[in-house]
């Protein structure tokens, strides 16, 4: 009798185990249910419901155009919009997706999603810890706040990349770093667009931005802007379009912008506006028909 009492003990004991278990990778679908297992064949509603039953550096896959609302990720995890269709983040009144996984360790990939402020929303992204953030493919739009707001407080390096993908519409800065102590952390923008944000791209304190192949254009303030008052807010500008804005280039105090084989061209007050801080020019820029060009300090070429 003890013996099958026990075998009985060690069976439910597995299977609560199995039960359990967090999978590998887990759906949502517009017609989904939370109380699903978040399988492909009974899929869950929301990014918040599924990613209690994702394990760590799993994935959460959209089956199909939906809706899945806002999250909050604290772990490693991939989440991915699907390509072809509209995977969406729809918030009113707060932050779309937040990040605050392990600094040391973690790596967050959010992949083909729109995330729309609808005139409301605080901030489209906003990370506030973790190891390395991944923007793949994704449209932030209509937040009253920053597009991608990256603001840290952590001794460990952070990195952040945002591949092919377009902040439009927000009342502040479509892509603004920070870190409140040092390492700087590192953000690299490749194929983007910021377009009418007040500001397109902001390096505030401990924050090391490197632009490549985007356009910041239409913003009612500057285009590209360094400040910081403990002088290590870098941005380095490379083949890209500053056009249509306010200003098109400033470095605040402690700021410092160097910029090489772009545009600047069509903004109405200063090209390259150095307010305090230092910009710096590779000469192998293309500057007109700007309010006026401002100041810069020449990088011989070797």
């Amino acid at each position: 009798m003890h013996r099958i009492s026990f075998k009985l003990l060690v069976f439910f004991a597995l299977a609560t185990t199995m039960l359990s278990a967090q999978a590998t990778r887990t759906w949502v679908s517009g017609v989904g249910d939370d109380a699903n297992p978040c399988s492909r064949t009974a899929p869950c509603k929301t990014w918040a419901g599924a990613i209690s039953k994702t394990a760590v550096g799993g994935e959460i896959d959209a089956l199909d155009p939906g809706g899945f609302g806002a999250v909050t990720i604290t772990k490693a995890i991939t989440l991915d919009g699907g390509g072809g269709q509209v995977g969406s983040v729809l918030v009113a009144g707060t932050n779309g997706i937040v990040v605050q996984a392990n600094a040391a360790t973690d790596v967050v990939i959010l992949r083909n999603l729109r995330i729309n402020g609808i005139g409301s929303g605080l901030n489209g992204i906003r990370f506030l810890a973790g190891k390395d953030l991944n923007v793949e493919n994704c449209f932030i739009f209509g937040f009253t706040q920053n597009g991608i707001d990256i603001a840290l407080n952590q001794a460990n390096q952070a990195t952040v990349h945002v591949l092919n993908t377009v902040l439009k519409n927000n009342s502040g800065v479509g892509i603004r770093a920070t870190n409140a102590i040092a390492p700087p952390v590192q953000v690299v923008v490749d194929n983007s667009a910021a377009i009418l944000d007040t500001t397109g791209m902001e390096a505030a304190s401990h924050s090391r931005i490197t632009l490549s192949r985007s356009v910041v254009e239409n913003a009612s303030a500057d285009g590209v802007k360094a400040d910081d008052a403990a002088s290590d807010a870098q941005i380095t500008i490379d083949h890209s379009d500053i056009s249509f804005n306010v200003n098109g280039i400033t470095a605040s105090t402690g700021g410092s912008i160097a910029v090489a084989d772009s545009k600047i061209a069509f903004n109405s007050g200063t090209a390259m506006n150095q307010a305090g801080g230092g910009i710096s020019s590779y000469q192998t820029n293309r500057l007109h028909s700007n309010g006026a060009l401002g100041t810069f300090t020449p990088i011989p070429q070797l």
